[in-house]
Parts: C-alpha cells; structure tokens; sequence
C-alpha cells in the first residue's frame, strides 16, 4: 500500500460531520460508513453516532480507517490558541503518556521519537519498529520446540503409525517427534504479524522503508491466529525479558485491528485512552515522583462498605490515598473536565463524604485540570442544624504546564501546601 495517508486532527467532545473538511481534508461517506460499522450495535465508548457523523467522547488517540488518521487529542480549556493549539496538545498528551509508562522503553534511539512523530499512531509505530530493529541488532532469542516429520536421519522418538503409513516405499526416512532450537517461537510469530500488518496499514512514509528492511531481515514465519488468550499465556524469562514492550505493543496493534471482511478496503485501528484513567494516573505519579520518604501514595485503595445477606460486598475505592503518617490521612479523586466555574456534581460530593468517613481523612479533595492552580474550599454541614462541621472537601485546579518536568513538580508543591493547611473547626 502506498504511504500517502490522510491526516485529521480534532479534539475530545467534538462533532465530525460528512463533507466537514479538516486540516484541509475532507471527512468523506466511506469513512463515516466505516466507523458506523465499526460502532455496531453496542457502540464503543470512544465515540457516539449523529446524524450523518460522530462525535467522540473522553478518549484521546487514533483511528485509523483505511488510510485516514483521525487523531482526537484532549484540551481542558482554551488558554491556548491559534495555528500551534494542536502541537501544543499533541505534546501535552503524549508527554503524560511517556511519565505514566505507556512508551517506557529503553532503547538509544528513542528520546527522539516524540519530536518527529505527527500522532500517536505514529509514535506507537515507531517505537514498535525501534524495537525490532534492537531486537535484530542484539540478536534474536532462540527457544527449544518440538517438531513432528520424515526425516533421513533417525532422532527423536519414531511414530509408527505414521512412519509405516508413509514411507512404505521411502525405507530411507523415518516419521519422527523430536525437539529443535531455532527462531521459529511465539514471540517471532507474533512480531512477524505485528510487522505484516505495519507493512499493511502504515501511512507514514518515513517509516516505509525501515518496516520493508525489518521483514527482509527478520525470518519468515509461519502466519498464527492471535487472541487474548494467546499473549495471556505468554512467560517471560531472563533471556526474553527485552521483548516484553514490543510484545506489548504487538498486543495493542493486533487485538484492536478490525479488518472489513466484507469489502477489504476499510479497516478500522483504535488506539484509544480514557482521559479520565490517563489524568489520574499522571496525578498518582507526579506525587509519588516527588514525595519524601515518611509519605506513603497508593492508587485505587479499596475498602468493603456495605454486605448484603447474600451475595458479593460492595467496595468503594478513591483513586488516590496519601498518608503523611497514621494521624494524617487524606483522599483525592481526579476529573479530567472543566467546571467552568459550576460547582462539582452532587454525586461527587457525597462520595467524597463517604470517604471521609471510611478511610477516616483529615481532608479530601476533587482535582480537575484548569487555566491557573485554585483551591476552592468547601465543607461539609451538618444534617441537622445545617452548621459547619470539621469535614473538608476542596475542589483544587491544576494548571497545565507545556514543560512536562515543571508540571509534575508544580503539582506536587501545590498538594503539599494544602497537605498541610490548618483544618477549619467547627
């Protein structure tokens, strides 16, 4: 296939519609007949159907369809603008994904890859290909397998019933079950594929000439089936520990790959993260990257709050517990969304009160993404006398900083100070 993609770039929440053009391309019916098909009757969560388009949701990423690229990237205010708003998010977004490990590899050749790629796409690509060209370079693992045949040579055990039956007239062979040492296991299989497919679907022409290299160079497989189930069972060892990230980006790539079978013309990639996970994550891991050593930071703690007669408990689990020691509790849950100066929803606010209570917090606080850091203050009432009481819940804005390091700190000092700011009594 000809490297000659189209490229379309949009933000989370908002509508493409047919004949809308974009980036100077226009959003065609095949597309747009594409992504219905690849909604189906149970839809995914990265988008919803409108008359005549779709409008995506909270996730950021890619979608491929055919050879367009619709890359949906997040923007939780509009401080900034003009011809560089996309660049300046496209940084921001696969900046948060390298701190929170999503491309944590290893390889020299890699701290470059975010300035050249154009998308996400193109990154996950890239390092995809880093990788195997690391792999080759290193030399590729060898594993024991067992292998069944005629053979001129006696090794291994002999299976009669199939010796007798095909070699009546070749006495000079033997049917044979034995064991080689070769290239030929699940882990090549897998990249292989992996490799088959970028050859198939890849638009970026900068990287065409090195997947066509990697599949002159890497042994031809034979071609497998892949599931969940098939990396499930996968076990690393201490000679196959560097395969590990291009298995996973193996992974990714081939579980997400939706061909058209009808047509073979229209296949559909998603490469999709929930801005909400992502955002929680980069909050979980600026503190923990800053904290000192008498502070503990947990993610998704889970407590049992209610049993019925029969049946499971139910849990309720904050997304970020810290404790600067035993007396000194407090509980944070992130919302990637602006308010836009509303206060947070009901239901967030008594679950906020529920974890006062159960993880016995000094304070608790939402924290949403903003233009500049605020600390809104807020507490709880008493239900009977509607008074003040000593329970807290602040709805915290933290401004997005392009320099990624200066962010993460940034975050940290802002949550230490208000760690430490004295609690209101009633």
């Amino acid at each position: 296939m000809a490297a000659s993609g189209k490229h379309i770039t949009t933000f989370e929440h908002r509508a493409i519609k047919l004949n809308d053009e974009i980036d100077g391309i226009k959003f065609d019916e095949p597309c747009l007949k594409a992504l219905q098909s690849y909604y189906g009757v149970n839809g995914v969560p990265y988008y919803s159907l409108i008359h005549n388009g779709v409008r995506f949701n909270e996730y950021v990423g890619v979608i491929q369809v055919g050879d367009m690229v619709i890359e949906v990237l997040p923007k939780a205010d509009n401080a900034f603008s003009g011809k560089d708003e996309k660049k300046h998010w496209r940084d921001i977004l696969i900046d948060m994904l390298l701190s929170v490990g999503v491309f944590d590899i290893h390889a020299k050749s890699s701290s470059d890859l975010k300035l050249k790629s154009n998308s996400i796409l193109d990154l996950y690509f890239k390092l995809f290909v880093t990788q195997i060209e690391y792999l080759l370079h290193s030399g590729l693992v060898k594993q024991y397998r067992k292998k069944e045949g005629n053979v001129t040579a006696l090794k291994g055990s002999l299976q009669f019933g199939k010796h007798i039956q095909q070699n009546l007239v070749h006495q000079e062979r033997f049917y044979v079950t034995y064991t080689t040492y070769d290239v030929e296991h699940k882990l090549h299989l897998i990249i292989y594929k992996t490799l088959r497919l970028l050859k198939k679907i890849n638009t970026n022409s900068a990287l065409q000439s090195r997947i066509g290299a990697l599949l002159l160079n890497f042994p031809e497989m034979p071609d497998i089936k892949v599931s969940e189930n098939t990396f499930d069972k996968i076990v690393y060892n201490r000679k196959t520990q560097s395969y590990t990230k291009s298995i996973e980006i193996a992974r990714l790539l081939l579980l997400q790959y939706h061909p058209d079978l009808s047509k073979g013309r229209i296949n559909v990639l998603a490469l999709m993260f929930d801005m909400n996970i992502l955002w929680e994550q980069f909050v979980y891991v600026s503190l923990r990257k800053h904290k000192d050593s008498a502070t503990t930071i947990t993610g998704q703690t889970s407590k049992y709050f209610w049993r019925p007669e029969f049946g499971y408990r139910s849990k309720i689990k904050p997304d970020i517990v810290v404790n600067k020691d035993k007396m000194n509790c407090v509980v944070i849950d992130t919302k990637w969304k602006n308010l836009n100066g509303y206060n947070p929803s009901p239901d967030d606010l008594r679950q906020m009160y529920v974890y006062h209570e159960y993880y016995n917090a000094r304070r608790v606080a939402l924290v949403y993404p903003g233009t500049e850091f605020s600390n809104l203050k807020g507490t709880y009432l008493d239900p009977k006398t509607g008074v003040e009481i000593d329970k807290e819940c602040s709805v915290i804005s933290l401004s997005v900083e392009p320099i990624i390091k200066k962010w993460q700190k940034d975050i940290y000092d802002e949550f230490e100070s208000w760690f430490n700011l004295p609690i209101k009594k009633k």
